[in-house]
């Protein structure tokens, strides 16, 4: 099936990771397979707190960075990990899935790190990768290691807000971004590997049933990475590799591409500043944080626990 050629919006560059916060002097085990050694950064999980901070993650550091309204950059923490998504709290916490760790909490404040689950029955996790929170604090996660079309072995977890723990599936082909519908009756994943986003209701037991391919992309040199949901249900998928965002509809009609104006691996996106209504990309190779203005007023969903 076809639709008509998405109408293109452009970006533009809203800070750069400032050189003295570029590493040159060590290596990380996370860039493996990734055809560089010494990786300067690879930023992540951008997300807004209730003060306009976009926090974001370096994923072979282990660190949490946090760019002011002024566009000011600081080190939160640094730590034994490999941070990837990342989700502000309603309190203000980072909550943090690390390929490393699982899912940790960070204290902005103070940098501290605290491990909020390690595992699921004594077995760990294969690379935690990307979370979202429900309104009543349920915590929904993609575990994807080293998952794909060669082993679909990829799962999504949800830890409810009183400690108990579900796996929804554990056939995904690489499962990487996650974000819930705004009734949340539905839950949405990037499956990388496949070029697809997936579709999975959520029954009242806790289980999904008929989990179907909401979306099917093509091209680039990964895949679907980061997603957002707006007001409205319009979904906004990060083609890592394409360097590009398209913004589909409720129904998963195409409408518009925002194109990268710095490079092609676009991994994750938040919406935020004034009326949240820019989408704001991290664009990994380069360390920059690219910018655009969105067609109609969006914001996330539930980006905070709850209200």
């Amino acid at each position: 099936m076809f639709f008509a050629q998405p109408e293109e919006i452009k970006t533009e560059v809203f800070a750069r990771l400032p050189e003295h916060l570029r590493v040159k002097s060590r290596k990380s085990g996370w860039s493996f397979g990734k055809g560089n050694d010494s990786l300067h950064s690879f930023l992540e999980g951008p997300s807004f707190d209730r003060d306009g901070n976009l926090f974001v993650t370096d994923i072979p550091y282990g660190r949490i960075l946090r760019i002011t309204p002024e566009r000011q950059w600081s080190v939160v923490a640094e730590y034994d990990g490999w941070p990837n998504g990342l989700k502000v709290h309603r309190d203000g916490r980072l909550f943090v899935a690390d390929h490393k760790r699982g899912i940790v909490c960070i204290d902005p404040r103070s940098g501290e790190v605290t491990p909020v689950l390690e595992h699921v029955r004594r077995e760990g996790f294969r690379g935690t990768n990307d979370l979202v929170f429900a309104k009543n604090g349920d915590l929904y996660f993609t575990d994807q290691g080293q998952t794909g079309l060669q082993d679909a072995s990829g799962r999504v977890f949800r830890l409810r807000a009183d400690g108990q723990v579900d796996c929804l599936i554990d056939v995904v082909p690489s499962p990487n971004g996650i974000v819930l519908s705004p009734d949340e009756k539905t839950l949405f994943v990037a499956v990388t590997r496949a070029n697809q986003i997936w579709r999975l209701p959520l029954h009242s037991d806790g289980t999904t049933s008929k989990v179907g391919a909401f979306i099917t992309l093509s091209g680039g040199l990964a895949g679907p990475d980061g997603i957002a949901m707006d007001e409205q249900g319009g979904l906004a998928v990060a083609h890592c590799g394409l360097g590009t965002v398209w913004l589909f509809d409720r129904l998963g009609e195409p409408h518009y591409r925002v194109r990268s104006c710095e490079g092609i691996s676009t991994t994750n996106i938040a919406y935020g500043g004034e009326g949240n209504r820019y989408l704001y990309i991290t664009e990994s190779d380069s360390g920059t944080i690219l910018r655009a203005a969105m067609p109609l007023p969006g914001r996330p969903m539930y980006s905070h626990a709850a209200d």
